[in-house]
């Protein structure tokens, strides 16, 4: 099935209602999913472009298995594996946006170096002061820019990872369906994304610890809005036709 073919529920996303139920999901079973959620990412980040894909499939079928109160092991966190080209397809297309900022930001880092930077030996006061104003200035921007960019590629991208592990989707195809996910339901999944950005934050005074403790809560707070946005799917099957001795 095309992208088209497949309805996305809109405004049912509520970002507190979703770490909630998050925390629900996994609360009886949490050091096994802190262990499945810390395994995958030191695997996928060993190698992000080709390892992070699968591995976040694999996540998120051990979530989904949980959310459909299914029995699994932890050796199901490498079947993401068997989607390993969807898996790497949505992370390369997910990390072009970021390449298209960071390219040209050298370039226009280096030339307001080039351009600003004082050329007598022992520079005044004031000029040190503007160069450094000009630099720190674009870097400022820039950054500003990332932040946003990266938003909103967190955003379009959120659902496309569990629409590999739920719906056996291509990367491509992931990737369609959850950029439209993502516009229809944008500002919910902006309260729900920097909500567990502020969780993770306060978690980095626990010495860091805290960052990836709240982890697990985070990704099963995914899973819960992607179940709201995608309902499961029902299997329905055509009714048999009635016995011949209903026929005379």
């Amino acid at each position: 099935m095309t992208p088209e073919m497949f309805d996305v529920r809109v405004g049912v996303i509520k970002p507190v209602e979703c770490i909630k139920e998050g925390w629900a999901l996994i609360k009886d079973q949490y050091w096994l999913f802190l262990g499945l959620t810390v395994v995958a990412i030191l695997i996928g980040g060993a190698v992000p472009i080709v390892l992070m894909g699968p591995m976040m499939v694999g996540l998120f079928l051990c979530l989904l298995e949980r959310q459909g109160r299914r029995t699994f092991e932890f050796g199901l966190l490498f079947k993401g594996f068997d989607h390993f080209v969807p898996g790497l397809v949505v992370t390369a297309i997910k990390v072009i946006p970021i390449l298209i900022i960071m390219v040209p930001f050298y370039f226009i880092m280096f030339a307001t170096m080039m351009t600003s930077m004082p050329r007598e030996p022992n520079p005044s006061p004031e000029d040190m002061s503007r160069f450094m104003g000009s630099f720190f200035g674009v870097e400022m921007i820039f950054v500003l820019i990332v932040m946003v960019v990266s938003v909103c590629v967190e955003i379009f991208f959120m659902f496309a990872y569990p629409l590999i592990a739920d719906r056996q989707m291509s990367g491509l195809d992931a990737v369609k369906l959850s950029i439209k996910a993502g516009k229809a339901n944008f500002s919910g999944m902006l309260g729900l994304m920097l909500l567990n950005a502020l969780f993770g934050f306060l978690g980095v005074f626990l010495c860091f610890v805290g960052v990836y403790l709240y982890l697990p809560i985070s990704f099963a707070s995914q899973v819960i809005a992607y179940r709201r946005v995608f309902p499961q799917v029902t299997q329905t099957y055509p009714s048999p036709p009635p016995p011949p001795a209903s026929w005379a």
